[in-house]
């Protein structure tokens, strides 16, 4: 159940109370004294990155070494990565959060979990593992890659619940329809986070392997997936109240928003013991919804992910977000969810976008990539230029996809 408000400021003040007392990069910024109202949130410090950065590896532990049972960390292509810890009880928590994640689709002790996320430093993979685990259901810890045998293992093991990134499940539908294996599948629900992605790609995700695919939600500054995930409604991802904060903030002001605009989402980890994180600035940009859910879940929806805030490019002076141009170019039959964004910047330094994406076998290139332009400058005013390719023609990922290819800085 969703906590009360009395409940709500409760944990907030132990936590308040905890850090202050184990973190010292907390001590010396937090307002005294305690919260009164959870109107007072706002009055604390965010926290970012670059503090997970500027205390790495274990600066925001507030737990001492011997009681941290297991670490995770980003992948730190950018800079130094982030190190999240986790306690026995912490893991035991994490392990619950998942199970009610692959419980959104009823998941249990008949099912078949293929788990093709990344095992490892990422949190992906060893998050559905434990969820699975705790549900009672046959895991088959695959991680990501070695397509060929994915599908080998979904036909001979009658996997009926898939988990991996949406960028992988449209590689895994293009390798189902070159085996022609669709028919042979028992797959029935579908797991997909870690990067943005569109109804557009909601959809041939599930035409290409025949199952119902739920968007959800978690990083890894928050200990990783598990933080939420859609109902069968699939209108919005339920956020775990009962163990994550969510605000919804103004991205330049940092202002708390009402519920129904668009920010920022900010989230405080409230039961985390190795790693509690206050008021992070998770940069992903959605709505927070009080209207309740026509399925009774008690806890509040946080719509579809807009893309994050430090994803978004200016070209030629206007805002773009990549998983704004996919919804778009999606919306032309014929277009995969295979795509690129190229950016350069030509002569007398004015930028250039390129969308590169791939069709269907046997599709009129030419005529989707007018159909692809139109549908973009209808809809956000800006011209660009689409380039169709034949299906294979971009590079294929087993995790999370790079959409961006940004030449202005080569």
């Amino acid at each position: 159940m969703a906590p009360a408000q009395g409940e709500l400021l409760g944990r907030w003040n132990e936590l308040l109370d905890r850090v202050r007392a184990t973190v010292p990069f907390y001590r010396d910024r937090l307002p005294a004294g305690r919260l009164t109202s959870l109107a007072q949130v706002s009055d604390v410090p965010f926290t970012t990155k670059e503090d997970f950065r500027a205390n790495y590896p274990f600066g925001l532990f507030a737990v001492p070494a011997e009681q941290v049972v297991r670490v995770h960390m980003s992948s730190g292509t950018t800079g130094r990565p982030v190190v999240t810890g986790y306690t026995r009880t912490d893991l035991e928590l994490w392990s619950e959060c998942m199970a009610r994640v692959l419980g959104a689709a009823g998941t249990g002790t008949a099912d078949v979990v293929q788990n093709a996320y990344g095992y490892g430093l990422f949190t992906g993979g060893f998050g559905f593992h434990m969820g699975a685990e705790r549900l009672g259901a046959l895991v088959i810890p695959t991680s990501s890659g070695v397509t060929q045998r994915q599908v080998m293992v979904m036909r001979d093991l009658g996997s009926t619940i898939l988990t991996c990134t949406p960028s992988y499940a449209l590689v895994l539908a293009e390798a189902v329809e070159r085996e022609g294996a669709a028919s042979d599948l028992r797959l029935r629900a579908g797991f997909f986070g870690a990067e943005p992605w569109s109804e557009g790609m909601r959809a041939q995700i599930e035409r290409g392997l025949g199952l119902e695919a739920f968007d959800i939600y978690g990083l890894t500054e928050l200990g990783g997936p598990g933080v939420g995930v859609e109902c069968t409604h699939h209108e919005g991802l339920h956020v775990f109240e009962d163990h994550f904060y969510p605000e919804v903030v103004d991205p330049e002001s940092g202002r708390p928003l009402a519920p129904g605009e668009e920010g920022e989402l900010v989230l405080t980890s409230l039961r985390r013991e190795a790693s509690p994180v206050l008021r992070y600035r998770t940069r992903d940009r959605t709505v927070l919804v009080d209207k309740p859910c026509s399925c009774g879940s008690p806890f509040r929806r946080i719509l579809k992910l807009r893309g994050r805030t430090d994803d978004m490019l200016v070209v030629r002076g206007e805002n773009v977000f990549p998983s704004q141009i996919e919804s778009i170019v999606l919306e032309v039959e014929g277009l995969s969810g295979n795509y690129q964004l190229v950016i350069d910047r030509q002569v007398r330094r004015l930028d250039s976008l390129e969308v590169r994406v791939e069709a269907h076998a046997e599709a009129d290139r030419e005529e989707l990539g007018r159909r692809a332009e139109e549908r973009v400058r209808d809809t956000i005013g800006l011209g660009v230029r689409v380039t169709v390719l034949p299906p294979g023609a971009l590079p294929r990922s087993e995790g999370k996809a790079r959409r961006v290819v940004d030449l202005r800085e080569l």
